[in-house]
């Protein structure tokens, strides 16, 4: 429905395709999509949903690190410290009682 009223408003570039947009839907289709959850449900057959459920607070912090490897974005003393944190979480979590 977006696309059908950017272009009813008249905005230009919106719905444009090319290389780009093609490879990134590919990408978001075959990578993120399918590849995720195909190894997501591979590792449910492996191991209790609890232990794997902590993983996906992993997901902010790899896309932090993505971002400062791939785009070179700054790394900040906040970061870090978010870093610790969710570390922190995951082993108590995880901690044998």
């Amino acid at each position: 429905m977006l696309v059908l009223a950017s272009f009813l408003l008249g905005e230009k570039g919106v719905t444009a395709v090319n290389g780009l947009v093609l490879a990134s839907l590919a990408y978001q289709g075959v990578i993120v999509a399918f590849a995720s959850y195909l190894a997501w449900f591979w590792l449910l057959t492996r191991y209790l949903a609890a232990r794997l459920a902590v993983l996906s607070f992993l997901t902010p912090l790899f896309g932090m690190l993505s971002g400062v490897v791939f785009l070179s974005e700054p790394l900040s003393a906040y970061f870090a410290l978010a870093a610790l944190l969710i570390a922190a979480g995951i082993a108590l979590v995880n901690l044998r009682r």
